[in-house]
């Protein structure tokens, strides 16, 4: 009687070859990891192994046993612990900031105050969007509400219906204050009248409250000269290479202004401190 043989056969084509994920198969993983000092890299390729002990502008340096030191370019091609790697920088802290932008220490998360009385009025749109960038945390804080006057023409009338008093005080900021201007002229006659006491009119020098933010926050030394008898905007826009022929030009050019403004250090000195003598005079006396 013959012994039974066991012929095993193999299927060299029982797995497809081609199923996703072939290509891959049997390699090790490389795993993200972040680097901190002290932890222990090998670079297969030279055989070099050492500890972190810092990194900077893409590259870390690894010190080994005998204290020699290494850079290699930070990314995949380590290993740690016999495993690959793809070496990253810790990701950053994010900070939250201790100052306002107008330079005034951050007081911890608070509701806004509801309004009080006290105001500040300007002439115009733009002022007040300038004043909410740099100093909104402070005003609301304050409880303290900036309102666009839309001139100063009707000033005298507008201030007598407002009636200020102790507890409501106002404080005006007025465009193109100089000497001898008709706006000298009604800042002259409200001072005079019977709610001087509690009334500060201020205001700066500039045509336009665009010149409060200091040209460099546009990348420029100067603003651009504009000819005697040109509207001040276009002669800007177009001193500036920017288009100015419609109403929407000249509202994106102030946008790309205001864009600018980062902190109060964007603004012209003079401004800043008109504005800040603003809000110390409506500045509630039980804060």
């Amino acid at each position: 009687m013959r012994a039974a043989i066991l012929v095993c056969v193999t299927d060299r084509y029982s797995t497809d070859v081609l199923a996703p994920g072939w290509r891959k198969a049997g390699k090790p993983v490389t795993t993200e990891i972040r680097i901190e000092v002290g932890m222990v890299l090998e670079d297969p390729a030279s055989g070099f192994c050492g500890a972190v002990t810092m990194w900077e502008n893409g590259l870390v340096v690894l010190e080994d046993r005998h204290g020699k030191r290494r850079s290699f370019p930070l990314g995949p091609g380590f290993l740690l612990d016999g495993k690959p790697v793809d070496a990253k920088v810790p990701a950053r802290a994010v900070q939250s900031p201790t100052h306002t932008a107008s330079g005034s220490l951050r007081a911890d998360p608070h509701p806004a105050k509801t309004a009080r009385g006290s105001r500040i009025w300007v002439e115009g749109t733009h002022d007040a969007e300038l004043i909410e960038k740099v100093w909104g945390d402070d005003l609301r804080y304050l409880g303290v509400v900036v309102e666009p006057l839309g001139g100063v023409d009707h000033l005298v009338e507008k201030v007598a219906q407002f009636d200020p008093d102790p507890t409501r005080r106002l404080g005006v900021l007025v465009d193109h204050l100089i000497h001898g201007t008709k706006e000298t002229r009604i800042v002259t006659e409200v001072m005079e009248g019977p709610s001087a006491d509690h009334v500060l009119i201020t205001g700066h020098r500039y045509v336009d409250i665009w010149q409060a933010v200091r040209p460099s926050a546009l990348g420029r030394s100067v603003w651009p000269e504009v000819p005697r008898g040109t509207d001040w905007k276009r002669g800007i826009c177009a001193g500036l290479g920017w288009d100015y022929r419609t109403k929407e030009d000249l509202g994106r050019a102030w946008r790309r202004i205001l864009a600018s403004v980062k902190s109060w250090e964007d603004l012209d000195r003079p401004f800043v401190t008109e504005v800040e003598r603003l809000i110390d005079f409506v500045q509630p006396d039980d804060l």
